[in-house]
């Protein structure tokens, strides 16, 4: 199945959402020196709301833009060399998170409910997120993982709560405006 041009539409709003999301001024916990954003919840609904193929590319694009130095990151960073920083595994992880997040939205959709969609929130946004970014963090702060990831601990409550909000807005969009077709309907899978 080719990319529509509506396709193209909602990819390019996703990473707007993102974009916007950067409005709320960061919250940098000391010992990691990775920012407490509301951008992850972007990544969660681009995930959420587009599926795996749509959701990714958002980020993709938006992960672009930063690089070519656009300061679309919050507190208005931007530039390649954000991805040298102990954020930059987070980064590049928001891809693979939305990814994940949209791939398990599409394998539930049929059964998808807050419940279902807050767990794949939570496996995509802070599981499989913290997965890549804390070795990250780890190398490019120069300290263990361990430390990296007693470091991350204060980050969880924030998103729980980012998680709760993007399982909300799933099943809203899902019963008021279905975006993703579910894979295994009827051979049509959400592959753009």
């Amino acid at each position: 199945m080719g990319m529509e041009t509506r396709d193209v539409a909602y990819i390019a709003l996703f990473a707007a959402i993102v974009a916007a999301l950067a409005v709320f001024p960061p919250i940098t916990l000391p010992l990691v020196g990775v920012p407490i954003t509301a951008q992850s919840l972007g990544v969660m609904l681009a995930g959420g709301v587009l599926g795996a193929m749509r959701g990714g590319l958002s980020l993709i694009l938006f992960l672009v833009l930063v690089a070519i130095g656009l300061p679309l990151l919050s507190g208005g960073r931007g530039g390649f060399g954000v991805f040298l920083t102990p954020s930059g595994g987070f980064l590049i992880g928001w891809i693979f998170s939305a990814a994940a997040i949209g791939f398990l939205t599409e394998r539930f959709w049929l059964k998808l409910n807050f419940g279902i969609a807050f767990g794949i929130c939570v496996i995509g946004g802070i599981v499989l997120l913290y997965a890549i970014g804390i070795p990250w963090v780890a190398y490019a702060a120069e300290i263990s993982v361990w430390t990296a990831f007693t470091g991350s601990l204060p980050f969880i409550p924030g998103d729980i709560i980012k998680c709760l909000i993007a399982a909300t807005v799933m099943v809203i969009v899902k019963k008021s405006y279905p975006i993703i077709v579910p894979r295994g309907a009827g051979g049509i899978h959400d592959n753009v």
